[in-house]
């Protein structure tokens, strides 16, 4: 058996039409699972502040559960990051999200059984379902050539959106069944949370082979082989440090804003006498500017480059802090185009700050970086969050915005800096 799938994999290793199959196969693979670990991060997250306050009795403690999630998906990614550079994309994603599906069975048993250490911990190993959804971008690029990485990263994104609107939009019908069974209503998204996760790791488990990364691995190889190829000299190494310096920079920074920006907006709203239905269209126009326009910006940062679309976010998301910081408490309107440019000045970061990572590595050390950038992903957000309290608590909504956006700024130096030194 194990000598039949050497051989398969050699036969597409051999031949560039396989390896043009294997990649859309790849595609459809990674998205399909992207669906339900988009619909496992969402649903949970949703509720889990609520969680958390029904249990404690008391609000003090309700913005614990997104610390802690955030916190373990920082430790995941790492860990899955690693996980795939050993063992293939296949068995890190995998065990990811089955990481992430015990976590939210967890916060299952926590609810049923009210005890707070239990769903804390539970709410820390659910972290890895948040990772993983997010590192699983990356599959999709394996086998994808320079041309076609930022679409590739898109697609799979455009498809975390379907799992990201179908989740919220369960918590109902999910805390309905729940009682139904017995268990506290709030604890039901969870339990598609858990559904979610296992199913979209058990849809890479089964699928995703051959193995996209451990392909690549062999692809380059064997060119290296053919070639007889020298080992990189070094002004192509400082340049993929660069690369790798510049990509994550500019995810941090873009992570950083938008996080921040995001989390006082609902507040800002509810103190300018907003209900929480027009909170929820603020934030959906937001998340959906976040995810919808992933495809054409894909085909953006492969036509047009990396670079231009990183200074495009930078400039994005200066006009959304500037609005968000100009515009009126009570005005509906100007917030959402303030919370959609945000959206969208974060959408183009990731994507271009996510090809230059993949441009600046190869099979043999890229899910290994990777996973330690998305690490820096998570803790910058957290780092937001934390901030933007402080930030309006000490001065005002507006200060935020503006400092927000001035933040942002910083993309277009540092890549400029690539520019001048690193080509």
């Amino acid at each position: 058996m194990l000598s039949k799938a050497y051989e398969m994999d050699e036969s597409i290793v051999e031949s560039e039409e396989k390896q043009k199959k294997l990649f859309k196969r790849t595609l459809i693979v990674v998205s399909i699972s992207q669906i339900f670990g988009g619909a496992g991060l969402a649903a949970g997250v949703t509720v889990g502040a609520l969680l958390a306050q029904q249990i404690l009795g008391t609000e003090a403690f309700a913005g614990l559960p997104t610390a802690l999630f955030t916190l373990g998906s920082a430790v995941a990614a790492l860990s899955v990051g690693r996980l795939s550079q050993r063992f293939g994309r296949r068995i890190g994603l995998t065990a990811g999200f089955m990481v992430g599906g015990l976590g939210a069975i967890g916060v299952i048993i926590a609810a049923i059984i009210s005890n707070i250490f239990l769903l804390f911990a539970s709410l820390l190993i659910y972290g890895a379902g948040t990772a993983t959804n997010l590192q699983a971008r990356y599959a999709g690029t394996d086998l994808a050539n320079k041309q076609q990485r930022a679409t590739a990263i898109s697609m799979t994104m455009v498809f975390t959106t379907f799992g990201a609107v179908a989740g919220p939009n369960l918590v109902n019908i999910m805390g309905e069944f729940a009682l139904t069974i017995g268990v506290p209503s709030l604890a039901g998204p969870f339990i598609l949370s858990a559904a979610a996760f296992i199913l979209a790791g058990l849809v890479l488990f089964i699928m995703l082979r051959p193995d996209p990364l451990v392909i690549a691995r062999m692809i380059e190889t064997s060119s290296q082989i053919n070639i007889q190829s020298k080992p990189l000299i070094q002004s192509e190494i400082v340049k993929n440090k660069k690369g790798i310096v510049v990509g994550a920079t500019i995810m941090v920074l873009t992570q950083i804003v938008m996080v921040a920006i995001m989390t006082m907006t609902p507040v800002h709203m509810m103190h300018h006498g907003h209900g929480l239905g027009e909170v929820g269209l603020v934030i959906g126009f937001h998340v959906g500017s976040m995810y919808l326009p992933s495809l054409f910006t894909g085909i953006l940062v492969d036509k047009i480059g990396r670079i231009p679309m990183a200074i495009a976010s930078g400039t994005t998301l200066l006009l959304a802090g500037l609005v968000a910081a100009l515009a009126p408490g009570d005005s509906m309107m100007f917030l959402i185009i303030a919370l959609s440019l945000l959206g969208l000045g974060w959408n183009f970061g990731l994507i271009s700050g996510t090809a230059l990572i993949v441009d600046s590595t190869d099979a043999s050390n890229r899910a290994k970086i990777q996973g330690t950038v998305d690490v820096l992903i998570a803790l910058s957000g957290a780092a937001g969050g934390v901030m933007s309290g402080v930030i309006v608590a000490m001065s005002s909504y507006s200060s935020l915005s503006l400092i927000g956006g001035i933040l942002s700024l910083l993309l277009i130096p540092v890549v400029f800096w690539t520019r001048s030194k690193g080509k």
